[in-house]
């Protein structure tokens, strides 16, 4: 009895201390689970840092060398003149591709030629995805060869091991030649001439702060961000006719990442993304994220650095043969949603160290 007695008199005298350090534990003990789970995203191969052009003379395969966006604004004076690149992230994309390919060139043959690049990054695919695109850029040449320059408007970089579409982002648009860098998914879901939305958001922007000398609702020492959105789609039947399960996580990732912080945009995970190069410098470099989610961290490193992010509604539907496995990657993303936001606040990750 007086054993008991002394126990209960040493917690009511050390009660604070005890709190004290249960907090210490628990914090110690996310930050080892957060930092366990973090990304650090592996250097690029040197090979990767070279890309594959068809050459329209020749008519062999030529390898360039890749230039970081950091590097300078453009590696010639021929290449101030594109105005949009394109990236698009593939892994095993022969059978979706082409479609995709064909809309994207008629449009900007159209629109932008002789004033555009097209990007293939190849994630380590198994079904020849690199040389299948090669053989496109033959056969569209007419359309994507630079009247000026005679060179060929389309690159493929080929990634030595899958990195995942996050990765295959990063690196395509940390080396694009252009003013604009858009990313777009190889299934050819969005309709790419809605890529003029985004850009005339962007250019209006711009013109804004030239017109009130740099003022304007954003950072005039920012880049400017224009996404794609699917949210004004959620009561048609590109989403109703989807199956329940792939409709519930969809609304559970959504769920999850408002909880998480992004409160502002409704449709994070559209692949359709428009930077001007002034984003893409002060965002990429310090994306860790490679796998499905990395879109999530993107919008977080934008609104930390008081990037103006537009949403768009765009034009879209379903198409079959994603690389997503609806019950793995789900469960991956939201460990890898929880991370991010968890990493960001304990200071795991920074958004002012290039990784």
């Amino acid at each position: 009895m007086q054993s008991l007695i002394t126990i209960k008199h040493y917690i009511i005298q050390n009660f604070y201390s005890l709190i004290f350090t249960l907090l210490v534990v628990v914090l110690l003990s996310v930050y080892l689970l957060v930092y366990i789970f973090s990304h650090t995203p592996r250097k690029p191969h040197e090979d990767e840092l070279q890309c594959s052009v068809y050459d329209n003379k020749s008519h062999n395969i030529k390898s360039k060398r890749l230039k970081h966006v950091l590097n300078g604004s453009t590696e010639t004076d021929d290449d101030a003149s594109i105005e949009l690149s394109v990236v698009v992230p593939s892994y095993n994309e022969t059978g979706r591709i082409l479609v995709m390919l064909q809309e994207a060139i008629d449009y900007l043959n159209e629109n932008f030629k002789n004033k555009f690049e097209i990007i293939i990054v190849d994630d380590g695919s198994k079904d020849k995805t690199a040389e299948y695109c090669l053989e496109l850029s033959k056969k569209f040449q007419d359309k994507l060869t630079n009247e000026e320059t005679g060179e060929n408007l389309l690159r493929v970089v080929k990634l030595v091991k899958n990195r995942g579409k996050g990765g295959a982002v990063k690196h395509g648009l940390l080396h694009i030649r252009g003013k604009y860098g858009l990313f777009a998914d190889a299934d050819g879901a969005s309709n790419f001439k809605d890529v003029s939305k985004l850009l005339n958001k962007i250019k209006s922007e711009q013109e804004k702060r030239k017109r009130n000398n740099g003022e304007s609702h954003s950072n005039p020492d920012t880049g400017i961000i224009a996404i794609g959105s699917r949210a004004h789609m959620v009561n048609t039947d590109a989403v109703v006719k989807r199956s329940f399960i792939r409709n519930f996580l969809m609304y559970g990732l959504h769920t999850l990442v408002y909880i998480f912080g992004i409160r502002s945009i409704k449709d994070t995970q559209c692949g359709f993304k428009l930077f001007d190069r002034k984003a893409i410098q002060q965002v990429l470099p310090y994306l860790r994220t490679e796998r499905w989610i990395f879109d999530v961290e993107i919008l977080i490193l934008a609104l930390r650095k008081k990037i103006v992010v537009f949403e768009i509604p765009i034009s879209w539907h379903e198409v079959g043969g994603s690389k997503v496995d609806l019950a793995r990657d789900s469960i991956n993303m939201a460990i890898d949603l929880v991370v991010i936001r968890l990493a960001y606040l304990l200071g795991i990750y920074k958004d002012n160290v290039e990784c």
